[in-house]
């Protein structure tokens, strides 16, 4: 049975490069999400979105393999970021930031098995926020990537470098969609990754003004 991954069957959004910010046009995709704000590294709410999303995600791909005969790799963690006026977003102030913890979901998986998924999770562990979780589509569009090797700490020069571009090359943040939000992809599993060498695609929705 091959097993898809979707990381590099789309490289054009999963590979940026780390010195130069490039465009992208984003399809739809299908998301398990979970919302919540205020700071990932004290949030207890954003510790809890992980308890969920991880189990369901693992049981759905599980799920798949043996109901589907189609294998894939889970996807790794994404967030969507953002305060009020996203002209204002700084990652030195993260207790103001809502937040939409999510994991990507291959084309073929349906909600009947998403629900399955969670009704196995819900039995077996039980995590406080999987009824929060939501499983739904986005779709991005126009945006600028780059990818930021080091710890999630020192984004600010890379953020910074990404809005840069947006502002200089005639675009704009695109707020006239539900995903002009600042968009993190983690590839890197920071348990097992030293700080220096985490992988973060840092991605930004935009227009043309």
């Amino acid at each position: 049975m091959p097993k898809i991954d979707l990381k590099k069957e789309n490289k054009e959004m999963y590979n940026p490069s780390k010195k130069e910010v490039g465009i992208v046009n984003v399809p739809k995709m299908n998301f398990l999400k979970i919302d919540g704000q205020g700071d990932p590294n004290t949030s207890k709410e954003y510790q809890e979105a992980m308890e969920a999303l991880f189990p369901v995600s693992y049981k759905t791909k599980f799920i798949s393999k043996k109901e589907k005969s189609q294998d894939y790799v889970v996807m790794p963690l994404e967030g969507l970021w953002w305060v009020d006026n996203m002209e204002d977003f700084s990652t030195l102030d993260k207790s103001s930031w809502k937040w939409t913890a999510m994991i990507r979901q291959p084309d073929f998986i349906t909600k009947s098995i998403i629900k399955q998924a969670i009704e196995e999770v819900q039995e077996k562990k039980g995590p406080s926020a999987l009824s929060k979780i939501r499983f739904e589509s986005l779709h991005e569009g126009l945006s600028a990537q780059i990818m930021h090797i080091g710890p999630y700490s020192e984004e600010g020069p890379t953020v910074e470098k990404l809005h840069n571009f947006i502002h200089e090359n005639e675009y704009e943040f695109d707020g006239s969609k539900p995903g002009e939000k600042h968009h993190e992809i983690y590839l890197s599993d920071m348990r097992r990754t030293k700080p220096e060498r985490l992988k973060t695609i840092i991605r930004q929705p935009m227009k043309q003004k």
